[in-house]
């Protein structure tokens, strides 16, 4: 992605020729869109296909197999986001240096949080559910996403969510974190115009059932507008918001 805009920008300053930029290119798109390791392929050209880099999912790795996949992406200057990532396992990967870890959202990183265009409501309805709202929102920082945070304004105090509706309203779409029964991205949705994205938690007693109860919930809304990723999956959440934002910015004034 790098290389790419680089051409690019010299081709349009007049520092390259067009035959220049084409070998370039051509070069660029002759390797192969994957870096192999061992078993494992790295998806290098997902930024180019899709915006956003691949994520390695942490959980089921263990912490050898992710310091292989952090070095090889740092040497070569790729984006490094690992998710589900336990503060023990990021230690014994000793790469500190290259990574900074977010110990609530579970994630490590080489890319700072850049918050700079747009705007992404995060909204969590208990203080249990912010791991899975942190996710979301140190993911969309990175991708250069700003997010407000409105954390703990569940359905048990409606009047804790109300100050923050006109914010809401104002964003590009809310993710919208809640267990227990998952009602607040209905009620979200019912006060806004805002596209909601309504993420389930497994927080909740015997009969929530590690999340599905949120879920059904979730899935049942009687409110239009509400889109529902996986229980405790903000990583789909923050990447669906990134591209409504991005559509959103592309498009903007084209209307």
């Amino acid at each position: 992605m790098e290389e790419l805009r680089k051409t690019l920008e010299a081709l349009v300053h007049g520092k390259i020729s067009l035959e220049e930029a084409q070998e370039n290119l051509r070069q660029l798109f002759a390797r192969a869109p994957f870096l192999e390791l061992e078993n494992i392929r790295l998806d290098t050209h997902r930024r180019l296909r899709r915006g956003f880099p691949e994520l390695i999912y942490g959980e089921g790795k263990d912490a050898e197999v992710l310091r292989k996949i952090a070095s090889a992406l740092l040497e070569k200057g790729e984006p490094v986001i690992i998710t589900r990532l336990s503060r023990e396992k990021f230690a014994h990967m000793e790469l500190s240096e290259g990574l900074r870890y977010y110990p609530m959202a579970r994630i490590a990183s080489n890319l700072p949080p850049r918050p700079h265009r747009g705007l992404v409501s995060v909204v969590s309805a208990g203080a249990s559910d912010e791991p899975v709202a942190e996710e979301a929102s140190i993911i969309l920082e990175m991708l250069g996403i700003r997010v407000e945070r409105f954390y703990d304004v569940g359905v048990a105090g409606l009047h804790r969510l109300l100050p923050h509706l006109a914010k809401i309203n104002s964003s590009s779409a809310a993710i919208v974190v809640a267990g227990m029964e998952g009602a607040l991205p209905t009620l979200v949705s019912a006060l806004t115009s805002t596209p909601v994205i309504g993420v389930p938690t497994s927080v909740g007693y015997g009969a929530s059932l590690g999340g599905f109860s949120a879920l059904l919930t979730m899935l049942n809304s009687c409110s239009n507008g509400v889109a529902v990723v996986n229980i405790d999956n903000g990583v789909s959440a923050a990447l669906f918001a990134y591209l409504i934002e991005e559509k959103r910015h592309e498009h903007k004034g084209k209307i």
